[in-house]
């Protein structure tokens, strides 16, 4: 079996290889920098990893998963975004609570149990932050919407909030203070290159971030 440090970082490769849209290698630096260590770490994880023929390495290009890595990697992503839906579903915690709470627990429930949690919550599409779920062959449920970061949309332009990336508490504090909800609507006012913000108003009220924080937030038109 795996340890939970192999599944850790699998899980991260295939989360940034989609958020550099299906990027064909991930760089040490990055996947450092998601995992909080030292390069030099990563770089021995990722000759682990390319032993056991779960990942392919080289070094200055950077690691790629196998497809024995990205099924487990997989596997992994479902076990986390089912908690946190079901923990949202059944416990009513907020969204901004289920993310560490299910990074602690996807390692200790079993498949049947994932399953029968899968199968209580309908087969749902998205977990609580719009990520898609896996289903159990790893194949992604339903259409997978188009969408742009919210950094890239124009002043006066309407969206319509899909996705969060960022699941930091206070992020996802901030935004649920504002209005925000995936599924809700809201209109551009502002995008300052030369600021460096990006202010959006939600029904009555608005909400103002960083350009990097804005390119977290995904949408589509309404």
């Amino acid at each position: 079996m795996p340890s939970l440090t192999v599944e850790n970082y699998l899980k991260a490769i295939l989360q940034l290889e989609i958020k550099f849209d299906d990027a064909q290698r991930v760089s040490t630096g990055v996947l450092a920098e998601e995992m909080n260590v030292a390069p030099g770490t990563v770089t021995s994880m990722l000759k682990t990893l390319a032993e056991s023929r779960l990942a392919t390495y080289k070094p200055y290009e950077g690691v790629s998963l196998t497809p024995a890595g990205r099924s487990l990697a997989l596997r992994m992503v479902r076990r986390h975004r089912l908690i946190e839906l079901f923990l949202v579903k059944t416990l009513n915690l907020s969204w901004d609570q289920v993310h560490d709470e299910a990074e602690n627990m996807e390692h200790a429930v079993s498949d049947f149990l994932v399953d029968r949690i899968d199968a209580y919550l309908g087969h749902p599409t998205s977990d609580p932050h719009g990520s898609p779920i896996p289903g159990a062959d790893g194949a992604m449920r339903g259409d997978v919407e188009a969408t742009v970061p919210l950094a890239d949309c124009e002043p006066g332009v309407s969206v319509r909030f899909v996705r969060v990336v960022n699941q930091g508490n206070e992020f996802l504090r901030l935004l649920s203070q504002a209005g925000f909800e995936i599924g809700g609507e809201g209109t551009v006012t502002e995008n300052n290159d030369q600021t460096g913000v990006v202010s959006i108003a939600i029904g009555e009220q608005s909400l103002t971030i960083s350009r990097e924080a804005a390119e977290t937030i995904r949408v589509s038109g309404p």
